[in-house]
């Protein structure tokens, strides 16, 4: 062997014991660092109870360990105003560093979309970092509604509960009403779906909107035993539901693109985010924490016990949805403000 091939050789063997022996890179290093001792305030805005919270808690209880430095994860509920007040809270108030993470209500872009006067902030410029799973809607009556399949709306008055004017449980018995023709009477102004949950146990309402994962995690029992009868869904298809959704039976393309604006929150799932700022790689570090986090096998477990279907969207996808959502036809706008009500 002649010297030069000796002495590449040489290099790298040395190159590849280097390497070998490296420390952690130092963006990993310095991330790990700044997160080391700290705890990551988790904001929902939404009262404890429901599937929000429910889903907040399980993330808090298994992201930290997944994050250099291995922060603790405290969450707060933050409720008021559709979900709104806590967006606003953490778009504009905690520090900009990745310490402070919320889960937004996930009607609040499509509202941004038709620059709705009552969301004041940008949420293209929240950085998402996930989402458990996608959600599919549903609409639900109570068993003495006397209504068992959606035709029956047609000819039948049924009382919805819901919370704000603003919130899915509201725009999605209107929603029917304006293109199904079905009959709901909706009344407003409950505080979370838990409270719409007991007026309907009380006979107070006979319906509401809910998610087709919240009921298989918070009843269970009301499904096995006919307590309540699913309607229509809407989002990703559910696999073990068998009812049609509300935009395939929408009249035309514009109807269901209006309907489906209006429900794009139920592709969103639960999103994560935190606010503009926060530093590229602290962010890449946590969508990367909460990729690992929903292939770990205790946070599998821990979510099969809470009956929660586990179906990842990774923080760029929930990045780009939000940002097609800004894309919405300015011809169908003055459409989607008649039911988003501004």
């Amino acid at each position: 062997m002649n010297r030069s091939h000796a002495s590449g050789a040489f290099c790298a063997v040395l190159i590849a014991a280097f390497a070998a022996s490296a420390p952690v890179p130092a963006i990993a290093q310095a991330v790990g660092n700044f997160y080391k001792g700290k705890s990551i305030d988790l904001y929902v805005g939404s009262d404890p109870g429901g599937e929000y919270d429910l889903l907040t808690r399980l993330g808090a209880r298994h992201l930290g360990r997944h994050i250099p430095g291995n922060p603790n994860v405290v969450v707060h509920n933050m409720p008021g105003g559709g979900g709104i007040k806590m967006a606003i809270y953490l778009y504009n108030v905690p520090a900009k560093d990745g310490a402070s993470m919320g889960v937004i209500l996930n009607n609040l872009p499509g509202l941004q979309a038709v620059h709705d006067k009552n969301v004041p902030i940008d949420l293209t410029a929240m950085q998402w970092i996930g989402s458990i799973s996608p959600a599919v809607e549903t609409m639900t009556v109570w068993k003495t509604a006397g209504v068992t399949a959606w035709e029956q709306l047609k000819t039948k008055e049924v009382v919805a509960g819901a919370t704000g004017r603003s919130s899915i449980t509201y725009l999605y018995p209107t929603l029917m009403n304006t293109y199904l023709g079905a009959k709901f009477k909706i009344v407003a102004g409950y505080t979370s779906g838990n409270s719409i949950n007991l007026a309907m146990e009380k006979g107070e309402v006979q319906a509401r909107n809910n998610t087709w994962s919240s009921w298989k995690a918070t009843h269970p029992d009301w499904l096995k035993n006919g307590t309540i009868h699913v309607l229509v869904q809407e989002g990703p298809k559910a696999p073990d539901l068998d009812v049609p959704t509300l935009s395939d039976l929408a009249a035309n393309d514009d109807d269901r693109q209006v309907i489906r604006l209006i429900v794009s929150g139920a592709y969103l799932g639960r999103p994560f985010a935190t606010p503009p700022g926060v530093p590229a790689e602290r962010v890449k570090a946590l969508r990367a924490a909460f990729d690992a986090m929903t292939k770990d096998k205790e946070f599998l477990d821990d979510a099969a016990k809470l009956k929660i279907d586990v179906a990842p969207i990774k923080g760029e996808e929930l990045q780009a949805f939000i940002g097609n959502l800004m894309k919405f036809p300015d011809r169908l706008i003055p459409k989607a403000k008649e039911f988003l009500g501004e």
